[in-house]
């Protein structure tokens, strides 16, 4: 008996998963807080240079002789309409044209009390420096995903996940207080660092805990609860708009949960069974049993299971072409999708409209995809759904080239939904590859195939900070246009790339190179014996899927 086995005795996903997974699942939330926080902390007010000679300058107009001083202190930006917010007109006796750069800056405090971007100075010479706050934030994210991914085969799934979690909670707390550029992106980094680790553990837990008809909904449950965090997050940041108050409020979410993890979540069984750990593996699975209500068989009470020997190299599958393109492909989209990802939603306070209303209607948009492919998963097939997520994402981002140059300030809504649909189509898209790159790579290599892939996607965020903030560089309507563009080109491109992939739904999946490499072909080409020729080994709708089967 291999331990799926155990799992469909004990019931796929019974009263004991369901409270546990409930649990498992509440990592979600502050790891979206923590992972979208910059559009609030980093997001940069209107602005002009402050008068030199005023001393209480603000940005609100104190009266008409304010007014008056700051017009013949600060000249017009290009277009005219707005004030430069670089520069001041060089006093020489008599006002001329001639400008100088300014040193000090006064910002509009209407939306946002403060943010790290206004308390820095981190606006005309020193924008970019945002630019590498999120690009270091997402590096620790690349270099978390590995680092703590060994270390939670290691010490086990819920030592790793306590310690990211307490981990999570110090960098971010800290980062409220941290008063210099370093400081501030050293503690970002860690909280990346710390929450990837803690999503990835916690992932792992809830998939390990039911069996293969139920882990694509528990995979994309899960993805929900990311979205209730977003809920919270926008009506924490609309209500404390200092935002060092807000850093602090969305770091308690973190303690919270640690504790609850601490308390209540056990140890992953099917690690402890991997690790030789026995007896503390089967306390939790007679729990598990009790409160399910069912009788395990003498086999599943004794843990007599099998364990998988070792298999294919990864690196193997580089040897046939077909495998290599396949990994190409699989690439892009991995790639693609989260860089569209976090570009878009990185670039909610660059759209027009309030920022926390662009925010909100983000993750409405986002939790819609889930919901979406939860529900046509098996139904569309996982390569229409893919190519199609990716393609209406793409379209549609392209398309606000056309309401951006060509319809002025009366087609804004239009753009605010293009780019609505843009998130869509990327989170449907990232919801989807994952799923149907697990299915593509053969079972002896799976783990490593989605690792790469993963790492790509890591790569995707790194990039993503520096495509959306191309509008804070280049002025005019080009500069908002241009971010979404190169998220449609390159969505389109990813979602063709996929028309070449074999589609996996209701097929028996490949679990070597050689039947990985045969996988997708016609029933009169096929020579292995996964050509599919009855339904007899698929259960209806595509239910059964055989790469959630966990092997030890």
């Amino acid at each position: 008996m291999k331990f799926d086995g155990l799992i469909t005795e004990l019931g796929e996903f019974g009263p004991y998963q369901k409270r546990l997974y409930f649990i498992v699942c509440l990592v979600s939330i502050p790891a979206a807080m923590q992972a979208l926080a910059s559009v609030f902390i980093q997001a940069t007010p209107d602005h002009r240079c402050a008068i030199p000679t005023l001393p209480n300058d603000t940005y609100a107009s104190q009266g008409p002789w304010h007014d008056d001083l700051i017009n013949v202190s600060i000249p017009w930006d290009s277009d005219g309409d707005i004030y430069d917010k670089c520069h001041l007109r060089k006093y020489t006796g008599d006002l001329g044209n001639e400008t100088v750069s300014c040193d000090k800056w006064v910002y509009k405090r209407d939306t946002f009390k403060s943010t790290f971007v206004s308390d820095q100075d981190l606006v005309c010479d020193e924008k970019a420096f945002v630019t590498y706050a999120n690009m270091i934030f997402m590096a620790g994210m690349l270099i978390g995903s590995f680092i703590m991914g060994f270390l939670s085969d290691v010490l086990g799934r819920k030592k790793v996940l306590v310690m990211s979690t307490l981990g999570q909670f110090a960098a971010a707390f800290g980062t409220a207080w941290a008063d210099s550029y370093p400081i501030y992106v050293a503690l970002r980094f860690f909280t990346s660092f710390c929450g990837v680790s803690m999503f990835l553990s916690a992932f792992v837990i809830g998939m390990e805990l039911v069996g293969p008809n139920q882990r694509r909904v528990a995979g994309m449950i899960i993805q929900l609860f990311w979205c209730i965090g977003l809920f919270i997050e926008t009506g924490i940041a609309y209500y404390l708009k200092d935002w060092r108050h807000f850093q602090m409020s969305i770091s308690m979410f973190s303690i919270v949960t640690a504790v609850i993890f601490a308390v209540f979540l056990p140890e992953s069984a099917r690690w402890l069974m991997q690790r030789g750990k026995t007896e503390e593996a089967s306390k939790i699975i007679l729990k598990a049993a009790d409160v399910n209500g069912v009788t395990l068989s003498e086999k599943a009470q004794n843990l007599d299971l099998e364990v998988e020997g070792e298999g294919e190299m990864i690196w193997h599958m580089f040897s046939y072409p077909v495998l290599l393109f396949r990994f190409f492909v699989l690439f892009m989209n991995w790639f693609v999708s989260s860089m569209v990802y976090y570009g878009l939603s990185l670039n909610a306070g660059n759209l027009f409209g309030d920022i926390y209303i662009n925010f909100f209607l983000m993750a409405v948009v986002e939790m819609v995809s889930y919901l979406f492919c939860l529900a046509f998963l098996d139904k569309a097939g996982r390569k229409f759904l893919q190519c199609s997520s990716m393609i209406l994402g793409g379209v549609a981002c392209t398309a606000t080239l056309f309401p951006v140059m060509y319809g002025g300030g009366d087609y804004n809504w239009l753009i605010m939904v293009l780019s609505l649909v843009g998130k869509f189509g990327a989170s449907a898209g990232f919801a989807v590859i994952y799923v149907y790159s697990a299915e593509l790579f053969p079972t002896v290599m799976r783990n490593s195939g989605i690792g790469i892939c993963s790492f790509m996607a890591r790569v995707g965020g790194i990039i993503a900070p520096y495509i959306g903030d191309l509008g804070n560089i280049i002025k005019g309507d080009l500069g908002i246009a241009l971010p979404l563009v190169i998220f449609g080109g390159l969505s389109v491109g990813a979602g063709l790339l996929v028309l070449f992939l074999p589609e996996t739904t209701n097929k028996v999946l490949p679990d070597t190179v050689e039947d990985a490499k045969n996988f997708g072909r016609s029933e009169k080409t096929a020579t292995n014996k996964y050509a599919v020729k009855t339904g007899a080994e698929v259960a209806p709708q595509g239910r059964y899927n055989p790469t959630f089967s966990f092997e030890l």
